[in-house]
């Protein structure tokens, strides 16, 4: 009788290796595709590496765009993108730092924020400056081309 019962524990915990394998291989052969943009101002090449929640999603589906980019109170380079993102998900406001690639709902407008700035309601986080972040501070406007790096 106890020979049948650590047999059977062997058997149930082969059973639960092997499936435990299984899935860690499933989910190393289809890993979610990583969202890494490039955005280029008066020359200059600015990378970027996107969140994965919706409205991120929702961002890199609408690339390549040029947009008209300005600065907006000496803190963030704001860009008016052709339609509203989703919001699905979403927090109800960040706090964003130096770097961070935002989505401001309320007004419907990208926002790249050079200087560090409190939390704002209404703002998502889509991603962050991986590089080149100067070659943004360095213009006061211009046109900002954004682009899917494969």
């Amino acid at each position: 009788m106890m020979i049948r019962g650590v047999f059977a524990c062997a058997i149930t915990l082969l059973l639960v290796v092997t499936c435990a394998s299984a899935a860690t291989r499933t989910a190393n052969q289809n890993p979610r595709e990583t969202m890494n943009i490039k955005m280029t101002i008066a020359g200059q090449i600015i990378t970027a590496r996107l969140e994965d929640n919706h409205s991120a999603r929702d961002f890199f589906a609408m690339l390549p765009l040029t947009l008209p980019i300005e600065d907006y109170a000496e803190t963030e380079k704001i860009a008016y993108l052709p339609r509203q993102l989703t919001t699905l998900g979403a927090p109800k406001g960040i706090d964003p730092g130096v770097g961070d690639l935002t989505y401001y709902a309320p007004w419907g407008n990208l926002a790249i924020f050079y200087r560090d700035f409190g939390y704002s309601t209404g703002l998502i986080k889509l991603g962050r400056i991986t590089s080149g972040l100067d070659a943004l501070t360095a213009q006061p406007s211009g046109t900002l081309t954004i682009e899917a790096v494969k």
